[in-house]
């Protein structure tokens, strides 16, 4: 059967796509849910019945609200080290005094991957742990349909109040009273963002018409995006935090005399920040966060002052639903936080206690097949068998210590038993689903074999390529690798212990699937066949090709194919760029090598090698080539210094040439010490961290100026003269918006004290960004349309490149600054004395350029992780948030590396057109041996 390349080309495109999905499918596991979410939650289930027969608990309903009104203040960013190391003692006062001293509970909230609002705010809400594709809706937050906390008080008649980011109101639309948003993403907003939420504090406190209020502040999380945790400016931001919880804490202390019931203050962080200020990542900053219950209820602390208590974050979702009389979301996985309903009698504890772990162990009969075998399962029903008897004589009226001792066991036993379950339920969410991965995997493999095997015939003149598909179908093969794969597949479905996607398929869908592999499998065996046949047959006029490969040429293969393999293990992909500094590295050393015989071994006065070295210095002394030039002999003493400099510059061009792998070497191992990337020795001290201190400050404003000065040096050679003065503004208004938002100082500057947004300095930067770019567009259409000059165009091309330059500098950290230098010097050195010294081919120039551009990613300080992005770059220069700039300027700080090495490849290309063009014309009066 002959298919044209298009149609086969469109089949494989969908081939891919089911792959991938299935892939896709297995590697994003399912979370884990309850049943849907139906009208008002009933009263849950009773206590345990105590043993014997016709013996029932007179406590079925929900246990009441321990408190009547609850505070919960949500500070973005805030560090566990923030409040409970030595910048806590400094900035939070009030705070410290209350976790020493007063009647609180204080503990270390540990958040689960991803770090990032909108999926950390589902957690504390429903208890559940979302997974990575939240991080996809972070932008856009859809509605929550899962059972939760704010749902289930707006059924109970709670009257819900919420002021601070936005997120909120998007995921629990209709569900408060009253509420005030704020755009989250504007990072440059520092003030108003929260005094938006603070206004409104002094009026609400007054009020009695709520029972929820919700203050999520976000000034402290954009301080950490733009300066990073060590700023001067989260000092004082701490310190406003701290005066709100006083006004809030003496607020509710002043209401209590008046109600039954205490009030509760919770101040808890959705998500840390990481030693460059950024969030999404596993690091210990970011996932430790503090946790404090702050309530008259609560007894007084005495003694010396212990380390805080580690818990999970998805534990005060099942805490504050006790603590308000609600029933536990369904979906929770979290525990209850025994020391804030430790006040209570034994019973209420244990009718807490067994209701968490009666919603925990319903949440595993409807995700585990298996669940009656669960280690956590049997232990809740040993603890509520120990319950019901505990019950019995509760209810006989035995006040004994039996009772007690009794009580405590129990409690323990619970303990133990919600623990196991939670650590079960939180183990599915990252456990992934091997056998879809894997079926998806042999599909897009498959296919892609079946692409590499039909290049040759797709790229004939023909454009057509035969599959083989009838004989693949009525083979023995095929019908063999069906069964095997049909039995394989009932084996892995029958014996699975948790869930599968491909086998919850009809046996329909899957015994097609089985089917497709098999004939992908057949027909890439059959056309390998055809191939090695083909290959026996005698060749008409053989060539005999005189091209062989160097090891440059092996290395740049074995060294993709490595790369693209290394991507099946997590630990390489977390650790990506240690494999890129080595690829880098080896290169260099290979091009010195290439570089070492292409100057000793080759003799330099063969004439062929003389027409290759007057082709490859870039025109440096054309006029005369060892003896391969017969100059005139006309005495004249100056064409003979002519001559004699130019041999000299020739000669210093081919030491600088021999030199110049190791230069880039040194480059590289100074960058790699700017900043430490990758997950195992982020957080390693590094070069940036040392620059982007407070102390030293002068230090970066030094190497910020230089690298601004290097950057104009090295762009401005192929610049018109406007572009070189724009670029020349452009540099100097870079610093001085850094200088604005108090990262540099001018020399004549003693202090950042007039910090701003440097909206002015930023908008003059984007002015001649703009210039230039347009300038070379304009030439890059002259050459298109009007003439067709190269020279035009590689002029075009090189501007357009410069104003890319320039963005990314005003875009770029200062301390990153040197990043861009060199790899702008590095571009200039391999272009001028190892590219055209070696006359390198373009598939082995785009090679280089693309590892090269994949290093540098990883240089910025990028990762694979989305901590490491930069969000502050993204609102450089705006004045409200805009979401299209916004998305642009983060997307082009983050892959800057990769965009400029890219498009100096354009630029180099369409130079060598250029000067390859001039080339074919010969100097009148010279002659060529």
């Amino acid at each position: 059967m002959r298919l044209r390349a298009g149609v086969l080309a469109a089949g494989c495109l969908l081939l891919q796509a089911m792959g991938v999905a299935i892939f896709l499918r297995g590697f994003f596991p399912t979370a884990v849910r309850a049943r849907p979410r139906g009208g008002p939650p009933g009263d849950g289930p009773a206590e345990p019945a105590p043993p014997g027969s016709g013996a029932v608990s007179n406590w079925s309903a929900v246990p009441p609200p321990l408190f009547r009104r609850v505070v919960l203040v949500l500070i973005d960013a805030l560090r566990q080290d923030f409040v409970f190391g030595p910048k806590g003692k400094q900035f939070m006062p009030y705070a410290t005094q209350v976790i020493e001293k007063g009647t609180s509970y204080s503990f270390v909230a540990e958040a689960k991957p991803p770090t990032v609002t909108m999926p950390r705010i589902k957690a504390l809400m429903t208890g559940s742990i979302p997974g990575f594709i939240d991080v996809v809706v972070n932008l856009n937050s859809p509605a929550l349909l899962d059972d939760n906390l704010i749902w289930q008080a707006k059924t109970a008649g709670k009257r819900i109040i919420f002021y601070g980011d936005d997120t909120w109101v998007k995921l629990f639309p209709k569900h408060f009273v009253e509420y005030d948003g704020t755009t989250s993403f504007f990072v440059s907003d520092f003030t108003e963002v929260d005094d938006n939420v603070t206004r409104h504090l002094d009026r609400v406190l007054k009020r009695e018409d709520w029972d929820l209020l919700i203050l999520h502040y976000l000034g402290l999380d954009h301080i950490g995006h733009v300066t990073g945790p060590n700023s001067p400016l989260v000092g004082p931001k701490l310190r406003e935090m701290d005066n709100i919880l006083k006004k809030i804490h003496i607020s509710l202390l002043s209401k209590e005399g008046e109600a039954s019931l205490p009030s509760l203050l919770v101040v808890c962080g959705d998500h840390g920040m990481s030693e460059t200020g950024s969030h999404g990542g596993s690091s210990e900053g970011e996932v430790h966060t503090p946790l404090l219950f702050i309530s008259s209820a609560f007894e007084k602390r005495s003694g010396p002052l212990t380390q805080p208590e580690l818990v999970q974050q998805t534990d005060l979702a099942s805490t504050l639903a006790v603590g308000l009389g609600l029933p536990i979301s369904r979906n929770s996985v979290g525990t209850l936080i025994l020391p804030v309903v430790g006040g209570k009698t034994m019973r209420e504890q244990l009718r807490f206690l067994h209701l968490n772990g009666f919603q925990l162990s319903r949440l595993l009969e409807e995700n585990t097949p298996a669940y009656e075998k669960d280690p956590g399962y049997e232990q809740f029903k040993i603890a509520e068998k120990s319950h019901g008897n505990w019950i019995k004589l509760y209810l006989e009226g035995n006040n004994s210590e039996i009772l007690m001792n009794l009580g405590k066991k129990v409690l323990k036993q619970y303990l133990e038993a919600l623990k196991t379950l939670s650590a079960s339920l939180s183990k599915q969410v990252a456990q992934y689903d091997m056998y879809s991965m894997m079926v998806g995997t042999v599909i897009v493999m498959e296919v892609l074999v079946l692409l590499l095997l039909s290049v040759p015939k797709a790229l004939s003149s023909r454009a057509e390529f035969e599959v083989p598909l009838s004989p693949s179908l009525f083979s023995l093969l095929f019908y063999l690798m069906c069964l095997v794969l049909c039995a394989v597949h009932v084996i892995v479905c029958t014996s699975a212990e948790s869930l599968c996607y491909f086998c919850s398929m009809s046996w329909l869908t899957a015994l097609g699937v089985m089917m497709l592999i098999s004939a992908l499998m057949c027909g890439i065996l059959s056309a390998i066949g055809k191939i090695l046949e083909n290959s026996r047959l005698p060749v008409k006029n053989p060539v005999v090709s005189s091209s062989s490969w160097s090891e440059v040429d092996v290395l740049m293969l074995a060294g993709t194919i490595g790369h693209v393999l290394s991507l099946g293990a997590s630990s390489f992909i977390e650790e990506e760029h240690q494999t890129w500094y080595f690829l880098i590295n080896t290169l260099c050393l290979a091009l010195c090598q290439e570089l070492c015989r292409n100057h000793f071994l080759l003799k330099e006065c063969d004439p062929q090698h003389g027409i290759s070295l007057k082709q490859n210095f870039d025109g440096i002394g054309e006029a005369s080539d060892c003896k391969s030039i017969d100059v005139p002999a006309s005495g004249n003493s100056k064409l003979d210094k002519v001559a004699s400099s130019a041999e000299f510059i020739k000669g210093s061009d081919k030491w600088i040439s021999l030199a110049s792998p190791w230069i880039i070497l040194i480059c590289c191992r100074l960058l790699r010490s700017l900043n430490q990337t990758g997950v195992q020795w982020a957080h390693r001290p590094d070069f940036g961290h040392w620059l982007t201190s407070s102390e030293h400050k002068s230090e970066l404003s030094f190497l910020a100026a230089v690298s601004l000065v290097m950057i104009f040096l090295l762009v401005q050679r192929r610049c018109s003269l406007v572009s070189k003065i724009a670029m020349a503004l452009g540099l100097l208004g870079v610093y001085s918006y850094r200088a604005a938002i108090g990262n540099v100082v001018f020399p004549w500057q003693h202090d950042s004290k007039d910090i701003s947004k440097g909206i002015t300095e930023a908008r003059f930067v984007y002015v001649f960004v703009l210039g230039i770019v347009f300038t070379g567009t304009k030439d890059l259409l002259k050459s298109q349309v009007i003439s067709a000059d190269s020279s035009v165009k590689s002029t075009g091309l090189w501007e357009v490149y410069s104003g890319l330059v320039l963005l990314a500098a005003l875009l770029f950290r200062p301390h990153n600054l040197p990043v861009l230098v060199f790899c702008l010097l590095i571009q200039t050195m391999m272009t001028k004395y190892i590219w055209r010294p070696l006359k390198c081919d373009a598939a082995q120039i785009t090679i280089m350029h693309y590892w090269f551009g994949q290093a540098f990613f990883y240089f910025q300080g990028n990762s694979n992780g989305i901590a490491t992005v930069d969000v502050s770059a993204g609102f450089v220069g705006l004045e409200v948030y805009v979401e299209i700039p916004a998305i642009f300027l983060t997307a082009f700080a983050t892959y800057a590396g990769p965009l400029l090495w890219a498009i100096h490849l354009l630029c180099y290309l369409s130079s060598e057109v250029s000067r390859l063009k001039a080339q074919l014309v010969v100097l009148p009066g010279t002659v060529l041996f």
